[in-house]
């Protein structure tokens, strides 16, 4: 959640009836570490190639996407038989992944989702990832799941094998492609918000976020999609609208500060469609960093497990919005105000950046890139521009910052 504030109502009393829970048949739970890029998760999988060697690849844990999508290599190195149309490639999926030594079965899936265009001589599934495959809901529905920010932690298991801590919820499980719904509260009315721990940021609809917006002109809010709302590079992220949401109750939590984009409406409506009931939009990964979420598909009910009260830099950051190019280098989208004028000067829409302090950024990930442009005083940018580099001293900006810093972040509270 990253300077967003938590107050988690609930966090002292006891977490509901104790689960019961069922003996475990076949494989047993396992748990891996797992590395967080851009908010994302991501673990190592083993696949078998067609000469029976195992391939060790990086893999994005996504919950909230039921597709299965591969990287043009991965599909080449499996011998899958790939077919193309003007907007995407596919091909049979791989028999099985195994994480942890445990075998997890793909073969209900009846496709597998390849880039048309090479990313990176091929070799991942999107720009700026490192990642050849994702796990998507389809797939984790089937398993208890924990998700540890804490310790960087993936633990799943069958059904009924995880022990779950903290508070819990009742949620909404799409029983076809396993995504999650959670009731949740905002200005005392009711919404579904989807669980989506695969996004780096949290959505709103754009109706409700212009009415929220118009009610509450002191809600910091900005233009410009920076630090973990700079999500792929889109060519409208310089436009995408964020607000700081003063307080909205998610299931059994109780969040305030959560930053949140805009969800343009034909984007909401085929998210919508996907998710097979009315939605308001999603909470991402950042509102949750602080704690460990458990996902139990088969009862309907996750967990929220909170571990730390320490405040996490979301939006301290050089005001930049970037694109990772299908050739590993970064495009600069945009630039974000600050105070009615560009946060950064020298730069502007078009120009590629290089270097960030001395570190160049060829073949990086969206997530490596923040980081370097996260916190601190000043950041200086390499960029090129029609061949030609120069350097730029970037101030880092205090965005979507609360008038207050409200003091109160951060600590866990009883309604």
């Amino acid at each position: 959640m990253g300077f967003a504030v938590i107050f988690l109502a609930l966090a002292l009393l006891p977490s509901g009836p104790a689960r019961k829970e069922s003996p475990a048949a076949g494989p047993k739970p396992v748990t891996v570490p797992f590395s967080l890029d851009h908010n994302r998760i991501v673990v190592d999988v083993t696949l078998a190639l067609p000469d029976g060697s195992l391939r060790r690849i990086p893999a994005w844990v996504d919950n909230g996407n039921p597709d299965l999508y591969l990287s043009r290599r991965l599909a080449s190195q499996l011998n899958l038989n790939v077919t193309c149309d003007d907007k995407i490639c596919s091909s049979p999926p791989p028999s099985e992944i195994a994480i942890g030594g445990m075998k997890i079965s793909l073969a209900e899936l009846k496709q597998a989702k390849i880039p048309l265009k090479p990313v990176v001589a091929d070799a991942v599934m999107a720009p700026g990832m490192t990642v050849q495959i994702n796990i998507p809901s389809s797939v984790l529905r089937h398993y208890d799941v924990l998700i540890d920010y804490l310790e960087r932690k993936l633990t799943m298991g069958p059904p009924g094998s995880l022990k779950f801590n903290g508070v819990n919820s009742k949620v909404g499980v799409n029983r076809e492609n396993g995504l999650l719904q959670v009731t949740s509260e905002i200005e005392n009315k009711k919404y579904n918000l989807a669980l989506d721990l695969g996004s780096p940021i949290s959505f709103l609809s754009q109706e409700l976020f212009d009415k929220l917006a118009a009610a509450h002109p002191e809600w910091p809010r900005m233009t410009g999609a920076v630090g973990p709302a700079n999500m792929w590079g889109l060519p409208d992220e310089p436009q995408w609208q964020l607000m700081r949401v003063d307080r909205l109750q998610y299931g059994p939590l109780h969040l305030s500060g959560v930053p949140f984009v805009a969800f343009p409406q034909e984007v909401l409506a085929r998210f919508e469609k996907r998710a097979g009931v009315a939605t308001a939009g999603l909470l991402g990964a950042e509102a949750l960093l602080n704690y460990r979420v458990g996902l139990d598909y088969a009862r309907s009910m996750v967990y929220f497990d909170i571990g730390r009260l320490s405040n996490l830099p979301d939006f301290d950051v050089v005001g930049l919005v970037l694109r990772p190019d299908d050739d590993g280098s970064f495009t600069i989208l945009g630039v974000a105000d600050c105070d009615g004028k560009p946060s950064v000067g020298e730069v502007q829409a078009g120009d590629r950046l290089v270097a960030v302090d001395g570190t160049g950024l060829a073949n990086s990930t969206m997530g490596s890139v923040w980081s370097l442009l996260l916190g601190g005083k000043e950041h200086t940018l390499t960029v090129e521009r029609s061949g030609r580099q120069f350097t730029v001293v970037a101030p880092v900006k205090h965005f979507l910052a609360e008038e207050s810093e409200n003091n109160s972040r951060g600590k866990s509270n009883k309604d």
